[in-house]
């Protein structure tokens, strides 16, 4: 049986802006054809080949969740973790990532998990980036 991927969605306050830091930012390559607007609607990234990400304007998913709030961009209930393939890729995609609008979290260094950098994305998301893979 083949298994569909996961998708993990996230509120945003503006289409075009999150998709010009997904793409520039995180150099992510979004899946589908652009609507009207140049974005492809549903936007999607395929972060790999079981994991999908999901970006949702604020009010469809506030609907999607029962009409439930949206947490306000300085709130977290959970963060992301991407890995690099060494301390320098950790270093320049949060550097990167800042350049494209996100807010620095905490700057690159070594953690008691390895070398880690933290960053926002336009929304307020937190995505932390680690040096090599985590443990099985």
């Amino acid at each position: 049986m083949k298994r569909s991927p996961i998708i993990v969605s996230l509120p945003i306050a503006d289409r075009r802006k999150s998709f010009a830091f997904y793409t520039t930012g995180l150099g992510l390559h979004p899946v589908g054809e652009p609507a009207d607007d140049g974005v492809p609607e549903p936007l999607q990234f395929r972060l790999n080949d079981g994991l999908r990400l999901m970006l949702i304007p604020t009010g469809g998913f506030g609907w999607v969740v029962g009409n439930r709030m949206v947490a306000q961009s300085s709130h977290s209930e959970c963060f992301i973790s991407i890995t690099a393939g060494s301390e320098s890729g950790v270093d320049e995609l949060v550097l990167k990532a800042q350049q494209a609008g996100g807010a620095m979290v905490t700057e690159p260094t070594q953690q008691p998990w390895g070398h880690a950098g933290a960053f926002t994305d336009p929304d307020g998301h937190v995505w932390q980036v680690t040096a090599g893979s985590p443990p099985d």
